[in-house]
Order: C-alpha cells, then structure tokens, then sequence
C-alpha cells in the first residue's frame, strides 16, 4: 500500500488522554471500561454470526515448564496419602482410586502467553482509568479497582479479524512495522467485513506465522497497533482488542510515551486488550469460508484483584 499515512505527533497522542477519555462516561464507578459497548443486543448479533459451527482456539499453548513453574503430585492410592488416617473409614475401604494435581505458577503478563489486561494493568501520572490513584493496587490484595473479576461474567461479543498481513501480502509485518488506520480500512474492503460498536477487534500481523516457524522476535522490537489507531477505535465504539503480539508497535516512535495503545487505551479509554494471541488456524479459516467475523468468547478467571488473567478465546464461524 502506498497511501500517505497521517502521523499524529508525540503532543498529539499525548492529548489523546483527554481527547479519547472515557471517565465519567459510563458513571463515576465504571469498572468495565469499554466492554460497556458490549450489549445484549451485540451479544445476540454474535450469536447470529456463528454460521458454519466451527470453533477455533486463538490461544498458544503454555508450555510446561518452560513458561511455568510446576509441580504435579501422583498418589496411586489414595487411601495411603498423608493425612488419609483422619478420614472415615470408607475411605481406607476404597483402595482401587488414586489422583495427581498440580500447583502451578505463572507470570502472563508479557510477549509469550495468551492473556487479557483489564484497565489496572497500567497506570499514566499514577492515575488508573476512571481517575482512581494507584495506591488502590497493593502487593498483598491486589486491586480494588478495574481487576479482572470487572468481567467475571465472561467477554461474548462479535469478534472481527483484520489480516493486515495478508491486506499487504507478506507472510508477516517485520518487526518495527506499524498498523494504521487506513491498513484497517483496507483490511475491512477487502474481507467484506466492517467493525461495529461492541464488536472485539483482532489483528492479524503474522507474527504467530513467524513464531510457529521458529523464526519470530524475541527483542523487544514487534509489530503492533499504532498510535493513530486509537481515534479510530473511539469512534468505532470497540468493546476490546487483540493482536499476535502485545498490540503496540516497538518502537512506538514517540520518545515520552514506550506504549501508547496500552497507555491511552486502558487509562484514558478503558479498553480491554487481548495479548499475544495465535490467529494462524483463526486465520486460515475466515479465509476458508470467507467469513472474517464471528461469535468470540473470552472467561477470564477470576482472579481477585488481578490485572488480568490467562485466557483461551474461542472463534465461533
């Protein structure tokens, strides 16, 4: 493509933290940020979108041990487990049943994982989305406010996914390649397909091509969302959005601000964003049955104050 893209300047994205700002705008005690665009009438608009039954994880598997720490206990019999003498006594009678479990821990958050961050993820001038300082994060309990339990009752909405890899016909954008506006536009002319208020909105880089193939990324630099985005999102109403990276395209080009798409989208707008997810299979399919929407569900745990949580987002052609 070869269209003269509008570059907003670092003071124009700065002022998108005004100009994009969604506090007060569902109440002063909003938590839900923009997953409040996500009515029931969207979610009955996704349901009908499900048209072949095809279900699709947009998830990577997590890797054990290598992205977790694990430990797994095996008891054959679980009438000789510690503790099994303060048991009833049908319990000793039952000696054919035996169990494991794990323990298991994690960081998600990050370039590897497939995970949501809700509003409290980030903070810009200590301040979190809706206005409430920082200090309601504490190393013990975690959040009270804008935590992930803000969406306990799941995420259900339209799902759209725009392949600007393939709207530019590269197996992959390289890193440092940003995402614009005008990609969006074109991705959406091509794939017949246009975003909707309440609708989640996935974009395909390549990136899960490159990573599934050995070759992709490990520094710092990726390709992602950039900053010019964010008006566009506003005025389209997007209830949530996601990438095969962590959305913000590295370098952002803007000295004072490392992440403007997480910094904006989750303090100023309060949008969920879906990181890291694998849109390879998604993709392949919505080419398939030409179909580029789709009914998207997303459980987050609940996790009390939490930032986030590990998510298996399901795509529904």
């Amino acid at each position: 493509m070869t269209t003269r893209r509008a570059v907003p300047t670092q003071d124009e994205v700065l002022g998108y933290f005004s100009a994009l700002s969604n506090w007060g705008r569902w109440g002063e005690d909003d938590e839900r940020g923009t997953l409040n665009h996500i009515t029931d009438a969207v979610r009955l608009a996704a349901a009908r979108a499900v048209r072949h039954g095809r279900s699709v994880s947009c998830a990577w598997e997590v890797a054990v041990p290598e992205d977790m720490e694990r430990s797994t206990t095996s008891c054959p019999c679980a009438a000789d487990m510690p503790g099994a003498e303060h048991m009833p006594a049908a319990f000793h009678a039952d000696r054919r049943w035996g169990f494991s479990h794990e323990r298991l821990g994690l960081l998600f958050h990050g370039n590897t994982i497939t995970h949501v961050d809700s509003p409290c993820h980030l903070f810009w001038d200590g301040a979190m989305y809706n206005g409430r300082p920082h200090s309601l994060v504490d190393a013990t309990t975690g959040s009270a406010w804008a935590a992930v339990t803000a969406a306990a009752d799941g995420i259900v909405t339209r799902g759209v996914l725009l392949d600007v890899a393939r709207v530019r016909d590269v197996p992959w954008l390289e890193p440092g390649q940003g995402v614009f506006p005008e990609d969006l536009e074109e991705a959406e002319r091509r794939q017949g397909v246009r975003v909707r208020p309440g609708d989640a909105v996935l974009l395909r880089t390549g990136h899960g091509c490159a990573r599934h193939g050995g070759t992709g990324s490990g520094g710092i630099e990726q390709a992602g969302w950039h900053a010019s985005c964010l008006p566009w999102l506003r005025q389209r109403e997007v209830a949530l959005i996601g990438a095969d990276t962590p959305q913000d395209v590295q370098p952002s080009g803007y000295d004072d601000v490392l992440m403007p798409v997480h910094a904006v989208g989750l303090v100023a707008m309060g949008l969920w964003l879906l990181d890291n997810c694998d849109l390879e299979r998604c993709a392949r399919t919505a080419a398939e049955l030409a179909q580029w929407d789709f009914h998207l569900s997303l459980a987050p745990v609940r996790f009390a104050g939490t930032s986030g949580s590990p998510v298996n987002p399901i795509a529904t052609f």
